[in-house]
């Protein structure tokens, strides 16, 4: 009898049970605790406020790869024309192969194109782009932009990630990460393709690198179909469609609760969110039926030039982003020509320079003259930022016979629209576009420009990664006052 287990009452239960009813209480707080701790999953595009007021709520970037010669198109160099032919005089303060290239024989070649002065500002353009020259009072031209690299891969890199190394953020990214987007039926950062082929790097120079995965560039290819696997699938309707991805979210956030490091799945939610609103908004966007043949003829899509009308559809394009409130477009230029640099550095001319720099210009001067006279129209030009830049120039004297070396010590990039003081000039190369001698710009100080005039303070968006602060501009970079309106 003495080892009997006494009855179980209610109030020995609650008395001896783990922690009585002080333990159920506090399971219930922490499970209450742990679902407040779990991440909300905000949408990464949702509009942010900038540091400062906006001059820009977009930018336009039209990427010239391959390396757009300076004096073939805004630097008038005379003293070329007076040495023509000659050997180029040896060059201090320049290193390397391109170093090794100015002091090997070669000759000294003037313009293949004359130079003539335009517009109430007087800058000079040559004939190879007749169309831009009629919109130089818009436009601000700087010169001496350097480059930190002679090859087109790190160069690349450089202009478009603010890196010359693989794996960093693209200027897209950097606008949307720090803005955020205006239009949630559409992405933020937009790539304008070409079905021919890729920029060197590949998506690379317009992916988000250490930036969540929400900032990285959407790829829109040149036709009906921009982006591929966009349309829903044959038998699916709409609401069944929703039903699914209502069923993947639950999922989804049921397994991000669970986990502290949920940034790529919040991306690859918001993209399911935005690819399914998409595929309202994207065929009506790259529909240009309703565009009117002024329009159309404005922008060179009634040439028997395709490569224009391709060029062209690109920078209507634009425009139509812009209309919608996508923050940041890239345009990329490509080629099938014989002559020019091939699809991935259409602009690179070591040979044959005269007809390869011909077919580029033909195939952009058109279009971009008429986005600028476009935007202008319609009043979207004083919030719309264009920049206009290679990764970098050309050299003065002569590769083989006909064509020009790569040259990043000095080259010509021009910006209009938003913030932008029209008809100015800043900086200046030496007498044979060279070298930049006056107010150098390096590469930086244009990314935190184009920063500053869509509100953003370069010197504080920032992301940390690897243990310390990362930014756009690294360590460098400074606003040019010079230029802004």
């Amino acid at each position: 009898m003495r080892n009997q287990p006494r009855p179980l009452s209610r109030r020995r239960f609650l008395t001896e049970s783990y922690l009585g009813l002080g333990g159920l209480a506090l399971v219930d707080m922490l499970a209450a605790d742990a679902a407040s701790a779990a991440p909300k999953l905000e949408n990464p595009l949702a509009v942010k406020q900038p540091h400062h007021p906006a001059k820009a709520k977009n930018c336009i970037f039209l990427f010239m790869e391959g390396g757009v010669s300076q004096m073939d198109t805004f630097e008038y160099k005379p003293v070329l024309d007076k040495l023509a032919g000659q050997q180029m005089p040896s060059q201090d303060r320049t290193v390397g192969e391109i170093n090794t290239f100015a002091a090997a024989p070669n000759r000294i070649i003037p313009s293949y194109w004359p130079l003539k002065q335009h517009g109430e500002s007087g800058r000079w353009v040559t004939d190879l782009l007749p169309n831009l020259a009629t919109r130089v009072d818009d436009l601000a031209f700087i010169h001496g932009i350097k480059v930190d690299n002679n090859n087109h891969g790190p160069a690349v890199y450089h202009t478009l990630t603010g890196s010359q190394f693989p794996g960093s953020a693209s200027i897209g990214a950097w606008a949307t990460y720090g803005l955020g987007s205006e239009n949630q039926d559409l992405p933020g950062f937009i790539v304008l393709g070409d079905r021919r082929g890729a920029t060197i790097g590949g998506a690379n120079v317009w992916g988000n690198g250490f930036l969540p995965a929400a900032y990285q560039g959407t790829l829109f290819r040149n036709g009906d179909t921009p982006i591929v696997d966009l349309n829903r699938r044959e038998g699916i309707t709409q609401s069944e469609q929703r039903s699914e991805l209502d069923l993947l979210r639950w999922f989804n956030e049921k397994h991000a609760a669970e986990r502290s490091d949920t940034g790529e799945l919040e991306a690859r939610i918001a993209s399911y969110e935005l690819a399914f609103r998409m595929q309202v908004e994207a065929p009506e966007l790259v529909d240009l039926t309703g565009e009117t043949d002024a329009t159309r003829k404005l922008y060179g899509l009634d040439d028997p030039d395709s490569q224009k009308v391709s060029y062209g559809r690109q920078a209507l394009l634009a425009r139509r982003l812009v209309e919608k409130g996508v923050r940041f477009i890239e345009l990329s230029c490509l080629t099938e020509n014989i002559g020019a640099g091939g699809a991935a550095n259409p602009w690179d001319q070591h040979g044959d320079l005269e007809k390869g720099h011909r077919s580029m210009a033909y195939q952009v001067d058109q279009p971009i003259a008429g986005l600028i006279k476009d935007l202008k129209s319609r009043g979207l030009l004083d919030q719309t930022l264009i920049v206009f830049t290679g990764e970098f120039g050309r050299t003065p004297f002569s590769q083989g016979s006909n064509g020009r070396d790569h040259n990043p010590f000095g080259f010509s990039l021009w910006m209009a629209g938003a913030g932008i003081k029209p008809g100015t000039v800043y900086g200046a190369t030496d007498q044979f576009g060279y070298k930049a001698i006056e107010n150098v710009m390096e590469m930086h100080d244009l990314h935190a420009t184009l920063l500053h005039l869509l509100g953003i303070d370069h010197k504080k968006l920032t992301y940390r990664f690897s243990g310390r602060d990362i930014r756009l501009t690294d360590v460098h970079g400074r606003v040019v006052q010079e230029l802004l309106a």
